[in-house]
């Protein structure tokens, strides 16, 4: 398979190794907004775009119109997601966005679910969330805790979710504590807290290298398929 990697910083060059290693080309490595021209005349079968929320509507937009199959891991420009719906329909296209492509962190999704159905039951443990990330890392909280929260929203009685450095406490809101230390590749955790113990769940990532194999399984798996799919999709999560 051709890729093109619409962003090549330290991620990307970690998805080429990945990619590389798995049989394919990198035909195209950029760090702007790719030109029609330059997809056809690479014949480029997917793209994997890893760029800043500024840019990466903009980015999918093009790739899209170019018939170019679309893995997306930036996070933080949610607003446009519903637009980029409608593009894969309108061009007969090929989206997976992510919060995070790491396979150890899309099995956390579901391990934490499970946990959270039992721990339903006992309302004496409040629950919390913390991530720490590198300093690079511009959003906050970061779009794999606010994932969290989701998926544990949509099976509790939690609504929403809060920065714990927010002044306002929302009711029946999930707590979100989010830090930036160097050289954190991104460490997430789960706990539920009592009066008199807690229980935590973690995961820590020690290099970048999960999230490039995830990304570049996720370009495998779109490749000749239209519509928009998800990290279960490819990891055939049920």
């Amino acid at each position: 398979m051709k890729i093109a990697l619409v962003g090549y910083g330290k991620m990307g060059k970690t998805i080429e190794k990945i990619a590389t290693e798995r049989g394919h080309d990198v035909v195209l490595k950029l760090n702007e907004t790719p030109k029609h021209y330059q997809l056809t005349d690479n014949g480029v079968d997917a793209a994997i775009e890893f760029t800043n929320p500024e840019v990466a509507y903009q980015n999918i937009v093009q790739l899209l119109q170019s018939n170019v199959p679309v893995v997306s891991g930036t996070t933080g420009w949610d607003k446009d997601l519903k637009k980029v719906y409608e593009l894969v329909e309108k061009y007969n296209g090929s989206f997976i966005h992510a919060t995070n492509f790491s396979l150890g962190v899309n099995l956390f999704f579901e391990i934490i679910k499970k946990c959270m159905l039992i721990m339903n039951d006992y309302p004496a443990y409040g629950l919390s969330l913390e991530e720490v990330h590198h300093t690079e890392k511009k959003d906050s909280p970061s779009g794999t805790a606010i994932s969290m929260a989701e998926n544990l929203m949509e099976i509790s009685d939690y609504k929403t979710w809060h920065l714990t450095s927010e002044e306002k406490v929302k009711e029946n809101s999930i707590p979100i504590t989010a830090m930036r230390k160097a050289e954190v590749k991104g460490t997430h955790i789960l706990q539920f807290k009592s009066p008199i113990d807690s229980i935590e769940l973690k995961h820590e990532a020690y290099s970048r290298d999960g999230f490039a194999l995830g990304a570049v399984m996720a370009a495998e798996y779109i490749f000749e398929k239209n519509g928009i799919f998800t990290m279960k999709d490819v990891l055939n999560l049920k």
